[in-house]
């Protein structure tokens, strides 16, 4: 097997990956409610698990994961979220790839690690609401209002920032079995166990 990525695999990494972004933009227009502008990452991972899984059935190759990942953060920071999501992107991507290699390909149990650690780029979209708090609920109170910006800041505090990561990742167990379930003759095909 030819290690190197070629075209199609580049193919299928931009055909993936702007599904996922689908899933990604579903699961933030829910942060119209404050509670689901915090929470939206545990969403993402729930409905992301279907495509991404997909994805790795297609996804033989080292750095496939990595692509995603920093184009997923290059997509957000585009749309305007923090740059942050860039570097999440690359990292999580990164180690997702080294963990999905590591099970050579084939194992569920380092594709269920590798999803869990892949959902987790996405908090790198909100870490200025805890790191650059002046400056970001500042922007919100101008476009959101006063009411909106007063709800959201009830749940800015670090045991909030550890619930969500946790959360995120037991959602991203729930998208992962869900896509496999539903996916269960693609995972046969490519020999995954």
């Amino acid at each position: 097997m030819n290690n190197k990525l070629n075209v199609k695999d580049l193919i299928n990494v931009g055909i993936f990956s702007a599904i996922y972004f689908v899933m990604f933009f579903i699961s933030g227009m829910t942060g119209f409610v404050p509670i689901f502008a915090v929470i939206f990452p545990a969403i993402l991972s729930i409905l992301g698990g279907i495509p991404f899984m997909l994805f790795l059935t297609k996804t033989r190759k080292f750095g496939m994961i990595t692509i995603m990942g920093i184009l997923m953060g290059i997509l957000t920071f585009l749309m305007g979220q923090s740059w942050i999501a860039i570097i999440t992107g690359f990292v999580c991507g990164l180690f997702a790839d080294w963990i999905y290699k590591a099970g050579k390909y084939a194992s569920w149990k380092h594709i269920l690690s590798s999803y869990c650690i892949f959902s987790l780029w996405v908090i790198g979209s909100m870490l200025p609401m805890w790191v650059m708090k002046d400056a970001f609920f500042a922007g919100v109170r101008a476009g959101q209002g006063a009411e909106f910006t007063d709800a959201l800041l009830a749940y800015i505090n670090s045991r909030v920032l550890l619930g969500i990561i946790v959360l995120t990742v037991l959602c991203a167990v729930a998208g992962a079995f869900l896509g496999r379930g539903i996916l269960k003759k693609h995972f046969k095909r490519a020999g995954i166990v």
